[in-house]
């Protein structure tokens, strides 16, 4: 299951070069640059751990794209997105965010059926990633170093 979550999760996986192109496009808007990773890609799941401090002086997206492959090596399993944060006082929000690296194996989720009172159907997403314990998901040990 190819996971779509941000902005191009629809398209083929990005090149170095678009990945580039496009950190360089947030830094021209005054954005700043941070990467993240998961191995819990649930869509509720928002808050994906940092790789280091977001850089708020970002000039070149060659630096960006370094921390991305810092991140891919030490987190191959996982998936990593690039977030360009709008930092201005009137948005003060994401103003683009992309997945640049994915598992080799997308597990997916299960669709969940509850039945409650008074007849009630809740339903719910399961990730299949989650039958195993946070680090082990994707047949790989926990590392400790987290960037910066």
């Amino acid at each position: 299951m190819h996971i779509t979550q941000g902005t191009f999760s629809y398209l083929p996986a990005l090149t170095d070069d678009e990945i580039r192109a496009q950190i360089q496009y947030g830094i021209d808007n005054g954005w700043a640059v941070a990467v993240e990773f998961t191995d819990d890609p649930h869509p509720r799941n928002v808050y994906w751990e940092m790789w280091g401090f977001p850089d708020f002086d970002a000039k070149d997206a060659a630096a960006g794209l370094f921390e991305v492959n810092r991140c891919r090596e030490a987190y191959p399993n996982h998936y990593i997105r690039v977030t360009l944060y709008n930092p201005k006082l009137t948005k003060q929000t994401t103003g683009l965010q992309f997945i640049v690296h994915r598992p080799e194996n997308e597990p997916g989720f299960d669709l969940v059926r509850e039945e409650s009172n008074d007849r009630v159907i809740r339903y719910t997403l399961r990730s299949y990633s989650n039958d195993k314990p946070h680090g082990e998901r994707y047949g790989e040990s926990v590392s400790s170093y987290h960037g910066n």
